[in-house]
């Protein structure tokens, strides 16, 4: 009787289960999505120094291969990108302040970045490599031979570049330079000897300065990934860029933009 009586109450559990009234949709969309259909607006942080990825070459342009990204995000938003500047310093302070909708310019993926953001899917390896003056590429080749007091490393603030250098290169003397447009020549005057950065921005800086070299850009010496930044609890937003991102992947449009910056 017992198993009769338990088997009744499931039969009448499942009937009410099944005439209960189903749970209202989801929005179609979250709250990034909704404010860029209304202003038609697509907000964009970016400091703007970081070549390939994204570089101000006047008030107000930029261009690179996250710029041009951008544009073809913006349209399949129906909306129109406007650049906010901001720093490596500010970049994460802006973002979770709400001044945009979406950061780019060359940013790698971190736990630390994790805390207070979502990334997208990742679009791009990008380990650090170090770029030195062409006739000190055999002397750099490893972290150890680059961690020594007699060497001195340059790094830029507020980002992944300085993290590397004061967690791995802790033994090296350590000069930070806040300009990263201008840290390039620092290396040329033999000011600093080395600069380990990502290895994209090393393989585009020595096409543009002959004195530097990228030292083996195909092997950097830590793993990294670049990603876009997006903002924390809006699983909308994300799905959506993380889906344009992967077609844009898949229909080869990434690969002409990536070619078209970094000659590949």
């Amino acid at each position: 009787m017992k198993f009769l009586a338990a088997l009744v109450l499931l039969s009448v559990q499942a009937f009410a289960f099944a005439q209960a009234p189903a749970t209202a949709p989801s929005p179609v969309s979250g709250p990034a999505l909704a404010r860029i259909e209304k202003s038609g607006v697509l907000r964009v942080c970016t400091p703007g120094d970081y070549k390939p990825f994204s570089f101000q070459h006047a008030p107000g342009q930029f261009e690179g291969i996250d710029i041009d990204l951008m544009q073809t995000l913006a349209t399949a938003l129906k909306a129109k990108p406007e650049y906010i500047k901001t720093s490596w310093s500010n970049l994460l302070p802006d973002f979770v302040a709400g001044k945009c909708d979406i950061a780019v310019g060359g940013i790698s993926v971190s736990l630390e970045r994790q805390k207070q953001a979502y990334f997208s899917i990742p679009y791009m390896i990008n380990g650090k490599t170090p770029l030195t003056r062409c006739e000190n590429v055999s002397r750099f080749q490893t972290i150890e031979a680059i961690d020594q007091p007699s060497v001195r490393v340059i790094a830029n603030p507020g980002g992944s570049n300085e993290r590397f250098a004061k967690t791995r290169l802790s033994h090296a003397k350590l000069t930070m330079h806040p300009d990263n447009l201008t840290i390039f020549d620092e290396l040329i005057k033999g000011q600093a000897d080395v600069f380990v950065t990502e290895a994209a921005e090393a393989i585009v800086q020595s096409k543009a300065h002959p004195e530097l070299c990228a030292v083996n850009p195909d092997k950097p010496l830590q793993y990294a990934e670049m990603a876009y930044l997006l903002p924390q609890g809006d699983e909308v937003f994300k799905h959506f860029v993380d889906q344009w991102l992967h077609l844009a992947q898949a229909s080869g449009e990434y690969a002409q933009i990536s070619a078209k910056w970094l000659g590949k």
